[in-house]
């Protein structure tokens, strides 16, 4: 069974910084793409950032030379570092992955980490 842990949410001033880690752990072959997602009440989840196994990134607009994504491919693990926070970054983060196990490839979540800025 294939599990995303995420860690790092949690409360910081506009202007800090947070990072956020999820690591993917389970009975699997491969993981290709990995992400973060970000909903708040009322509205639609969002991509926030994504990379691929190669390394590739993208970066919603309104996050963009704030947020970095990275990952460790040997400890199967996406991290988001979150500079300048802002308010409106506050949401509920999830984080999404591609990974290919024995009955296919699936699309899996983590359970959420709340991120709070405060003004």
């Amino acid at each position: 069974q294939v599990q995303l842990m995420e860690s790092g949410g949690g409360l910081a001033q506009a202007g800090g910084s947070l990072r956020l880690s999820c690591a993917a752990s389970g009975s699997f072959f491969s993981i290709n793409s990995m992400g973060w997602y970000r909903q708040t009440p009322g509205k639609q989840r969002e991509l926030v950032a994504g990379i691929i196994s190669g390394g590739s990134t993208n970066y919603a607009d309104s996050v963009k030379g704030r947020f970095t994504i990275s990952r460790d491919n040997a400890k199967n693990t996406v991290y988001l570092r979150m500079n300048s926070l802002k308010p409106e970054d506050t949401a509920v983060y999830y984080c999404n992955a591609q990974i290919a196990t024995i009955t296919g490839r699936k699309t899996y979540w983590g359970q959420g980490t709340q991120v709070t800025v405060s003004s």
